[in-house]
């Protein structure tokens, strides 16, 4: 098959918000660029009704859920006449990601995605995950159960398909080390004294991507940094210790990998998270649309800084827990949320969320959370509840002794 003869059945879990948008915008520009045709089999949305009804319109796909069975009705109306299939709540998400498909884009935000993406990890589709806690919190089982299945999972996220791209999958002993690169945040340059009045607004307002609210906050704090980490570390069976991360504020290097020989090879590009959707939409091969040019001349430099861990502890908390191994990602991945959240809801302050995520895995310790005997979506799902209340007591703590 070539680019330009791409056809795909695809499924985009999450499509009303950011990157599902810019899937189904990017799948758009392709058409228009006869570089691909695209059947869509499933669309699943949160909670915004109204953007899911115009995107079904748009792609008729077979069946249109919102996780948010109290808008059902809405769903309903807003199709009726149009022949697509209607459902709402949990359940009939995991039900649209087992549907039969080509490619899947798994892009519902935080743990709330990961039934869907277990789900669909086990029916040997092109699992496109832009779903990042879904491999923090049961990582190697998630890609056990892809392999089985015979499916393959491609990453969604800049960083990793930038590794994706150029990382020797035919000889991993080739590669001594993995360079995540960070743009810092829109707070690289502050101290943390300045820090401590950041409010909800500025944290979202990030310098370089356009993101949806939790992520954006999780850059601002670096959490995401070792969320990504994690992830690397199980994508590319990759230890902990031969994962470092640079600052690099003009996100124009995605990551980069080093090889035994000293060479090192980096993916560039302007930041736009097409880039990581296309690479994963059209794999293995590549497919043409408008996409933004690297012109370096304009650049004029790249820059790049060690990342401070004082400042922004939360890298270090993530190392931590993937060092500790376990469920111990999956508590860090359920705190951080959990914080970042209530912030964003202006009940903790923005030093505070690294505070909740550290106090939060010295709790998990002694609690011997996942030692159940279910499958490991269910056993991470049982973690992941835990460690939220876990982190609201550590919330509510402080909001007592402040």
């Amino acid at each position: 098959m070539t680019a330009a003869a791409l056809r795909r059945r695809v499924t985009v879990l999450g499509s009303t918000g950011s990157v599902g948008r810019s899937t189904l915008e990017l799948m758009a520009e392709a058409e228009a660029a006869g570089s691909g045709r695209f059947q869509v089999v499933a669309l699943t949305g949160g909670g915004n009704v109204a953007r899911l009804i115009e995107q079904a319109r748009r792609w008729r796909p077979e069946v249109a859920v919102i996780a948010d069975d109290r808008r059902f009705a809405e769903l309903r109306d807003g199709l009726a006449g149009t022949g697509i299939a209607v459902a709402a709540g949990d359940d009939a998400v995991v039900e649209a990601a087992q549907r039969p498909a080509d490619f899947l884009l798994a892009a519902i935000v935080g743990a709330a995605g990961l039934r869907s993406t277990w789900a669909a990890a086990g029916t040997g589709v092109v699992l496109g995950l832009a779903n990042k806690e879904s491999l923090v919190c049961c990582g190697p089982q998630l890609l056990a159960r892809v392999r089985q299945s015979g499916g393959r999972l491609i990453p969604v996220d800049s960083e990793h398909s930038a590794i994706f791209q150029v990382f020797p999958a035919d000889a991993p002993a080739s590669v001594s080390r993995l360079v995540l690169t960070a743009s810092g945040g829109p707070f690289r340059a502050l101290s943390r004294e300045q820090m401590a009045a950041i409010t909800p607004e500025q944290a979202v307002a990030h310098p370089n991507w356009s993101m949806g609210a939790k992520i954006s906050v999780d850059s601002a704090t670096m959490a995401n940094k070792g969320l990504e980490t994690i992830e690397a570390a199980y994508l590319f069976d990759t230890p902990g210790d031969r994962i470092d991360v640079v600052v690099h504020p003009e996100s124009i290097i995605h990551s980069l990998v080093e090889y035994i020989d000293g060479s090192t090879l980096a993916q560039l590009g302007p930041p736009d998270m097409k880039t990581p959707i296309a690479c994963a939409l059209a794999w293995p091969d590549r497919m043409a649309w408008p996409a933004p040019r690297l012109d370096l001349a304009a650049l004029g430099r790249l820059t790049f800084e060690q990342p401070d861990l004082e400042r922004f502890p939360a890298l270090a908390l993530a190392r931590q827990s993937l060092a500790q191994g376990g469920w111990a990602p999956t508590v860090f991945n359920a705190a951080n949320e959990v914080a970042a959240l209530a912030f964003l809801d202006r009940r903790l302050s923005f030093l505070n969320i690294a505070a909740v995520v550290a106090e939060t895995l010295e709790r998990a310790a002694n609690k011997g959370f996942g030692s159940g005997s279910g499958d490991a979506c269910e056993t991470a799902l049982a973690v992941d509840r835990g460690a939220r209340g876990l982190a609201g007591s550590v919330i509510a703590d402080l909001a007592v002794a402040a």
